[in-house]
Order: structure tokens, then sequence, then C-alpha cells
């Protein structure tokens, strides 16, 4: 195993995951799944109400959350070093030789990989023996950009013999060209060539609707083949398509539950303290207290009894809460709810201030989040289409998320985000009022259609399942126009701002909810400059909020923007709303994007009396 590439930890998490595409310096690579990773350079993590969320989704036998390895900086200057990372292998597995278009398999040895100890991103496959090489080089193969896929999350190789020779392969074995004529790109310009019979074909017939292609089953990343077959029609994709890996993710938030000194430091390094199981195994930890140098403070300060008893305290209290285990939003909005109460630590803090200055009537008290830390766990993915921004992925029952092993994990990898935040709270009192307006529950009714239509189209029953109420969409427009406005002197960039939106009716469980926390998403330090909690003031809240309205009262599209009501065809569901206006980066939006309408906020050019926000 040797390093070919880096990329950040988080990214593991968010954009190349297990089972994804990684686009590497010379070839591509595909993440494999967790029984090829060595957890022994992995660091744990912990956090109670994920791990018994994931639990209710994937088995009890996941316990654990780590962090992607990392390479040791001291380690990348020697060679002969161990290898540290995640392993990957090389996918899709037909290259094409960038000299005389040769197209071949890797296990063909028409390529052979070369390596640069000294410079891992020089690591590629070559072409030895090209007919058109000159001066005793060897051109450098390059990965084909063509792969089948289907919505159960399967991938594999495009079947070049059998697409050239639709379906009839008498020459074996087959020599294949795959030549590009024009500087454009386009399928309709790129022909592969059976060199054996002179059959060819372009690569623009793998697209069209008439043509369709049987799923083997394949999870490359498993090196499995599932026996049962796939009913599903594999598609032709590109390399590096959008489409072609969408995470499964669970988050939640750190919320401290001791509320003394020595709870607070058990929980802070419940990791390392969780597999002491006597107090012998407490004393034993303080005579080598010099492996274990975050322990120093807990152990200069209280006893062994006293730690002990804590430890015992915290695991008891483990088991408590079962029912509320599933719902990993309902704690958190109790805490943002009633700051007074809340415990703190150096990952929490909270400051409440009044509400927004001119916006007493419409909010609650204003809670500043001075420290926060989020938790986020990769449980699994799709491909083709994403359904994990549709709704909340604990009420996910859609079978076509693909597993990350090949027998139930008994760890998932993650990321955590420690960073600042500010909590909004409509009053529920003006909430009701609105929505009991017959021209808000008549945009309900249009946002239900374009929702069942939604489902339809991805063949998710029952249709009418996991609509979020027209509560949601006021909230989320609310979230997303706040965002684009505070951006612009918070000193975050726009993808470094999350939302994280709490909304239910009062007769849903743990309701009624109506708030909306924005918090940085920022992996490193970047998080906690305090930029966001400083435009918490009322005051400066109070001017954002209108400056925000302001700027989504006239959008540089309407009047189409203002006009457009919420689709029938299942492609989206959102009415007057646009990149102009409304729409955020994937990495900040919950929802991807849909329940979105500033109609919903201020009146607009199609005013249809739906605003909330009026004069």
């Amino acid at each position: 195993m040797n390093e070919i590439g880096e990329i950040r930890p988080t990214q593991m998490i968010y954009t190349f995951g297990v089972g994804a595409l990684v686009d590497l310096p010379n070839m591509s690579a595909l993440v494999m799944g967790l029984d090829d990773w060595n957890t022994q350079y992995c660091r744990e993590i912990h956090e109670d109400r994920l791990i018994a969320a994931i639990q209710r989704r994937l088995g009890p036998q996941v316990s654990k959350l780590y962090l992607p390895p990392i390479t040791l900086d001291d380690t990348k200057i020697d060679p002969g070093a161990p290898a540290i990372g995640v392993p990957v292998t090389p996918f899709p597995r037909w290259m094409r030789c960038s000299l005389c278009d040769t197209l071949s398999t890797v296990e063909s040895g028409v390529f052979r990989l070369k390596q640069d100890p000294w410079r891992p991103d020089r690591t590629e496959f070559q072409h030895e023996g090209c007919s058109r090489a000159r001066g005793g080089g060897n051109p450098s193969a390059l990965s084909v950009r063509f792969l089948l896929a289907c919505r159960e999350g399967h991938l594999t190789d495009f079947p070049w013999v059998e697409f050239v020779h639709k379906g009839n392969v008498p020459c074996k074995p087959a020599q294949l060209t795959l030549r590009e004529f024009g500087i454009s790109g386009d399928a309709s310009d790129i022909i592969v060539k059976c060199l054996e019979c002179n059959s060819e074909r372009r690569m623009a017939d793998a697209f069209e609707r008439d043509t369709s292609f049987s799923c083997p089953a394949h999870h490359p990343h498993l090196r499995l083949i599932e026996p049962k077959g796939c009913k599903e029609p594999a598609r032709t994709i590109l390399l590096g398509a959008s489409n072609s890996w969408f995470a499964v993710s669970l988050s939640a938030l750190s919320i401290p539950q001791a509320s003394d000194c020595l709870g607070k430091l058990v929980e802070e390094k419940w990791v390392d303290l969780k597999g002491i199981d006597s107090s012998d195994e407490v004393l034993f930890y303080r005579k080598n207290i010099q492996k274990f140098p975050g322990l120093i403070m807990l152990f200069s300060e209280f006893s062994n009894a006293e730690i002990w008893e804590a430890i015992e305290t915290k695991r008891a209290g483990e088991g408590k809460n079962e029912a509320l285990v599933e719902d990993l939003k309902l704690p958190e909005w109790q805490v943002f709810s009633n700051p007074d109460a809340a415990t703190e630590n150096r990952d929490f803090k909270l400051r409440k201030v009044t509400a927004p200055k001119d916006f007493e009537l419409r909010f609650e008290n204003t809670v500043l989040i001075e420290r926060i830390r989020e938790v986020r766990a990769l449980v699994g993915y799709t491909r083709i289409e994403s359904n994990a921004d549709f709704a909340e992925v604990t009420q996910l029952k859609d079978s076509r998320m693909s597993p990350l092993s090949r027998t139930a994990p008994t760890w998932l990898p993650a990321s955590e985000v420690r960073g600042e935040g500010i909590f909004l709270r409509l009053r529920e009192d003006a909430v009701l009022s609105w929505e009991a307006k017959e021209s808000v529950q008549a945009l309900e009714k249009e946002f239900f259609e374009s929702h069942k239509h939604w489902r339809k189209l991805r063949r998710l029953d029952p249709v009418h399942e996991g609509f979020p109420g027209i509560r949601l969409v006021l909230l989320h427009s609310l979230a997303h126009a706040l965002m684009r406005q505070i951006v612009l002197d918070c000193g975050y960039s726009s993808a470094s701002i999350r939302e994280r939106l709490y909304s239910r009716n009062r007769d849903e469980e743990g309701g009624p909810m109506a708030g909306i926390l924005l918090y940085t998403a920022a992996p490193d330090s970047e998080g906690t400059l305090g930029g966001l909690v400083e435009l918490g003031d009322p005051l400066s809240l109070g001017r954002h909020l209108k400056q925000a309205f302001e700027s989504v009262r006239i959008c540089a599209s309407d009047p189409l923007c203002s006009e457009h009501a919420p689709s029938n065809d299942g492609r989206g569901i959102h009415a007057a709303c646009c990149h102009a206006c409304l729409f955020a980066p994937e990495t900040s939006c919950e929802r991807g994007n849909r329940y979105l309408d500033r109609s919903v906020l201020v009146e607009t050019f199609s005013d249809n009396g739906t605003a909330f926000f009026t004069e």
C-alpha cells in the first residue's frame, strides 16, 4: 500500500466517503469499504446521543466513531514509514493510453503502475511498448470517464466489449481503442473501435433513452456482487458526475449532561475512561499517567474513589432516556429554549439576549451560542438520486442506502466541528395566527402536491409521507435569507455557515417547535472567530433582518422568480426562489434547497397574502 494523494479528513464524510470516486493527480480511485480500513491510526470521538441514534438504524453492534486516519508530519519525509490513510483502488478498471488510444483493463498487463516514493503525486499507470512512443519514454494511461450506476447504489465498469459489438461478442480477446475527435469532449465525438473486426460505435449511443444495460449488482468498494442480482436498469454516467455519490449522514450537537466539575471532565475524557471497569484500573491509570497526558488535570484534582464514582455515574446514565435517542433535535430544542438552565463546558456555552430590535412581536429572546461542537457520522450513501437531503435521516425508510462494509459495521467514520452560532425562535402565537390564513393554507396545499409528485417520481411509497408542512417553509426561507445577509459582515464564507431547523406542529411528538440555528461549519479554528456571535446583538441582528428581507423582496430574476409556483413535475419543491435570492451552498442547507419560498417572508411582485413579516 502506497500513498498516492491527499484529501482533508472532513471530505471523507461529505464528499469522498466510502464508495465514492476520488480524482487523484494521475488516476481515478475508489474509496474502499470499512473492512479494509486500519483503525490503528484513527482517533475515536464520542457522542452518546449520536451513537444511540445510529444503533437504532444500523444495529446495536455499532459502538464507536472514528476520525479518518491522518498522516503525521514526521512520516511524510520517510519513504519507509508505514502507509497511513484510507485505502483506495484504481477505478474504473479500464484505462486509455494518452498517445495511441489503446483501451484495456489494468489487469490485462498492457499498463503498468509506476510509483515514485519521493513524489506520491506522480504515481500513475503507463503504457509500456506503445507503438507511438518516441525517445524511450512511456506515455501515461488515463482512467476512462464512462461508468455504469443504478439507483440501488451499484457501480461497475462500462461494458466496452459488449457495447461496441452491440451485445454479440465474436472477438475474443478484443483489441479496443477509444478516440476523441474534436476538442469539445462531447460523447458524439468519441468513438470506441474493435481492431479485430473493425466494429465501432459512438459513445452518444450509450446515453440514448432506448439504450439500456442490465445491472450486475456490483459493489466494487466491498469487492462484492450481490447474489440476488439487481432489477434496476443501469445508466451511463460520467466520471466525476455530481450524482455518482450522495452521503447519508447523521449529526448531533454535543449537549453536556453533568453539572459538576468532575462530571464535566469525565464527559470530556470519556473516550479514554470508558474502558475502566474497576477502581483498581483507576489506580493503574494514575501510575501510568505519562501514557495519558490528557488526564493529568483529572487525576491531579480528584481522588481515585471520586473518579471511579463519576465513571459509574456516567456509565449508568448512558441507558436513560431511551425513548428519545432516535430524536436528535428534541434535546437540543429543549436546551436552546431554556438556556438559563443549560450546563456549560468547554464545548458548550450559551448566552441569552433580547429579541432582535423592532421584531419583538415575531421573535422570542435570541440565544448566542459562544461555543458549540457538532459530531457528524457517515451511515451510508446513495447514487443517482439523493434522499438524505429530502427528509430527516432518522425518518428515512428507503432501503436503497448502500452499505459501508460487507458485514454489519461495528464503527463508522465521523468528523467533529467546533464553532459558534445564533439561535432564533419565532413566537408560537404569531406562527399559529399566520398558519390560520386561507392564503397560507392554499400555499401549503400547493407544496403538498409538489411533495407527492416528488416522491412519486422517485418511487417512494406512500407518497404523502414526510411532508414537513408550511411551518418549515417559513423557517427554511428565513434561515436562507439571513445566512445570505450575515456572510457579508461576519467574516465567514457562505459555505462555512450551516443551518439547523427545528420545526414541528403541536400535534407532533415534542412539538411545537419553530426555531433556526445558524452555526459555523468550518472544521478548523476559523469556526470560532467570534464574528457570528457578535452579530447576534439585538440592534445588529435587527438591522440584518431588515436588510435580508429587503434583499429578497425584489429578485434579479423577477418577475419570473416571484411568479414561480411549486412544480408538479417532481423536479423540485420550491416556489419563489432562485440562485439570485434564496439558494444556499449544498454544505449549508439541510434540505437541499427545497421547501423555499420568499413570499412567505415578505410581499413580492406576485403578492398572494402569505407574508409573515408584514409592515
